[in-house]
């Protein structure tokens, strides 16, 4: 790519929303990996746990406006590359969208088949199912399995972005981030 080509960037409400929702996943990931350090029934875990469902829901609520955004303001064209690398790409982003929805929503199937309170920031949210605590850990182990999907999906996305900043230095990176001097 030309130096003196305009780099084509995603939209503004697009770059905020990515970087917003990084910070809460990883908040989503934290919580529940450091719940492990209190003893079962402490207040902090429980905490941890309240917290986990929360900002849970808020990425299951932001994901919705990040893909009316997306509708809207579709991304930019893709980069020169490989037909294979493009489909890798797409791949990649369904599987992404496909956890910020799945995993949240199984998260609230979990607890509404627990009997359990689901809890969104001062408000109760409706349970989707009945109690059945078979189903419950059914779907508890469903998200567990499909959340360590979530780590390798996350990781191979950002090992993506820095390959494509640091070896092709090609400018995807930076179509993501806040502000570029290419901009």
């Amino acid at each position: 790519m030309a130096a003196s080509t305009p780099l084509a960037r995603y939209g503004r409400l697009s770059i905020a929303l990515h970087w917003l929702m990084l910070l809460l996943i990883a908040a989503v990931y934290a919580t529940i990996e450091l719940k492990g350090n209190f003893a079962k029934g402490s207040e902090p875990r429980e905490l941890l746990k309240h917290w986990h469902f929360m900002l849970g829901m808020t990425v299951f609520v932001l994901v919705w406006l990040r893909l009316i955004a997306r509708w809207l303001h579709p991304a930019p064209r893709a980069l020169a590359g490989a037909a294979w690398e493009h489909v890798l790409a797409k791949l990649m982003h369904l599987g992404l969208y496909a956890l910020m929805i799945g995993l949240p929503l199984l998260g609230w199937l979990t607890l509404s088949a627990a009997g359990k309170p689901i809890p969104f920031f001062g408000l109760e949210l409706p349970a989707l199912i009945g109690a059945d605590k078979k189903l419950a850990g059914d779907f508890k182990e469903l998200h567990e399995t499909l959340a360590v999907a979530g780590y390798w999906l996350i990781g191979l996305h950002a090992a993506a972005a820095l390959f494509h900043q640091y070896v092709r230095r090609d400018g995807t990176l930076q179509r993501m981030l806040p502000s570029s001097p290419r901009s």
